[in-house]
């Protein structure tokens, strides 16, 4: 029972526990993204690759292993869903539906985030500051939203955490203990190259958290030394990232075609921001700065500019000292400052930039940490914990199952920032609304949605039948239903003048409704 004692003296074990207890009240109350369907079958496809028999039966295809989307996401990198599809299947098994049983899978992979990120805060300050600061991540409203339903950004999010933790903590052991033959040594690099292959396997941008790791080994030793662990880190790493991407099977090569790809991220999707619809490729500067300053809660940015100066005291005393800390910030300003600069296509908030959020929290954790040494009084301490997490709580019980569509105080709440920015972009409303209208539908209907109708299908009862509306205006007749999201105010331009009959929303702001067609 030492371990048991051991455990409960560990606040950040408290605080997963809390987290996995609220995850199971409320995993199945999610709606499936527009992105989810063809994502999950390409997990259910992956298994034709890893299928001994198919290769040895003279004709395999490894085009069978992409899904019905094989085009779109055969050069997305399946690391986290090969992983999580046999504990979804085991789900399954136990009666729970698909998309809820990836929806808690998603939510534990986030937890282990969490996990990384406190032992990434721990590097710097005391453990009750590191705890807090991984309070503060793990209870933003986006990204607890996103850790149910994003099981693309949010997954690579925690494979580059545990990258860059593990690296480090690498670095250090083989720093601290030059003499030790090779063979002591070697098994310590296993799992941090194991973690980066996975989060390379991911998004392209994993290399990433390599850089930063052969950085610090440089730092922390000659590279004389060094040079023979980077190499068999990269080594390592490469090899279990193509083990877990069959795409780069048949050419490794594509990686570098895959990376300027996604470097450019074309999409001509609409966007709406501060009152006007661009295209994607066409937003202001600005767009990347403004989500990362107003969704996230009010608390963040003051600590994290506490932290950088707390960071500018430790580099005044030495370089060595500061440089962990000093690589991290470059893990959040490098990619930001790409974005502004470069301006590629962006669309759906900062979705696609959810890895550089970590950096914040472990900056913001030595500004905690200062605060907490100053006021030095338990009591006072513990209440402003409970202040700075407050307006994470409230947004996720105002905003429930939409945290994602979270926005701060600063620019009135998702209420305030309706109708200007996007909410509910990925159309996770649909649940609720067809939920709802199962209750009222009587005799059989059609229901018809204008756009992404596979989203709604799963939800409706055996009299609703659930229609493209795209195609199809010619067959929509009077008493009809409509359903129609306010991405881009799709609301105000679709059947205008017809009346609503249902309307799914939160905070004071509207994601989806149901219209009868007059």
């Amino acid at each position: 029972m030492t371990w048991l004692r051991g455990a409960a003296r560990r606040p950040i074990l408290w605080l997963l526990a809390g987290a996995l207890l609220a995850g199971l009240l409320v995993f199945r109350d999610y709606g499936l993204t527009w992105d989810e369907p063809l994502f999950y079958k390409y997990a259910d496809a992956l298994g034709y690759a890893y299928t001994p028999a198919n290769w040895l039966s003279g004709h395999f295809d490894l085009n069978q292993s992409y899904g019905p989307s094989g085009d779109d996401h055969k050069n997305r990198g399946p690391a986290y869903l090969l992983l999580a599809r046999e504990p979804v299947y085991l789900l399954e098994l136990f009666g729970v539906d698909a998309a809820s049983a990836w929806h808690f899978i998603n939510f534990v992979t986030f937890l282990v985030g969490i996990y990384f990120v406190y032992r990434l805060c721990a590097m710097f300050t005391q453990d009750r500051a590191a705890v807090a600061a991984s309070a503060l991540f793990g209870l933003q409203p986006l990204l607890w939203g996103h850790a149910f339903i994003n099981p693309k950004d949010m997954p690579f999010l925690v494979f580059l955490t545990g990258s860059v933790w593990l690296g480090f903590r690498m670095v250090d052991r083989v720093a601290s203990n030059p003499v030790d033959p090779a063979s002591k040594t070697a098994h310590q690099v296993v799992l941090p190259a194991v973690l980066l292959g996975l989060a390379s396997g991911n998004r392209v941008l994993g290399p990433l958290a390599g850089l930063l790791v052969a950085a610090y080994f440089l730092i922390r030793a000659p590279a004389w030394r060094t040079v023979r662990w980077i190499l068999m880190y990269g080594l390592l790493s490469t090899v279990i990232m193509l083990a877990s991407w069959p795409y780069l099977w048949e050419a490794p090569a594509r990686f570098v075609q895959v990376f300027q790809f996604m470097s450019d991220n074309p999409t001509v999707l609409p966007v709406l921001f501060a009152d006007n619809v661009y295209h994607a490729y066409d937003l202001p500067r600005r767009y990347l700065p403004f989500f990362l300053t107003f969704t996230l809660t009010e608390f963040v940015w003051p600590l994290f500019v506490l932290g950088l100066l707390a960071l500018g005291r430790r580099l005044r005393a030495g370089f060595e000292r500061a440089a962990p800390a000093l690589l991290i910030l470059l893990w959040f300003v490098v990619p930001v400052a790409y974005v502004v600069a470069r301006r590629p296509p962006e669309y759906d908030g900062m979705r696609h930039f959810l890895f550089v959020l970590p950096p914040i929290f472990v900056i913001s954790a030595i500004g905690i940490d200062v605060l907490f040494e100053k006021i030095k009084n338990p009591l006072i301490n513990v209440a402003l914990g409970v202040l700075i997490l407050a307006p994470g709580v409230a947004g996720i019980v105002q905003l429930h199952p939409y945290e994602y569509a979270y926005y701060n105080s600063v620019v009135g709440g998702t209420g305030g920032a309706f109708r200007h920015f996007e909410t509910d972009y990925w159309l996770t409303c649909y649940k609720e609304a067809v939920q709802e209208f199962n209750i009222s539908a009587g005799s059989p209907v059609k229901l018809y949605v204008h756009r992404e109708p596979a989203v709604a299908q799963p939800y409706a009862a055996s009299n609703v039948s659930v229609l493209d509306e795209r195609g199809a205006a010619s067959d929509l007749a009077a008493g009809d239903y409509i359903l129609v999201n306010t991405r881009t105010n799709e609301d105000r331009q679709t059947f205008r003048d017809a009346p609503i009959v249902l309307s799914v929303g939160r905070a004071g702001a509207t994601f989806c409704v149901i219209k009868r067609i007059p």
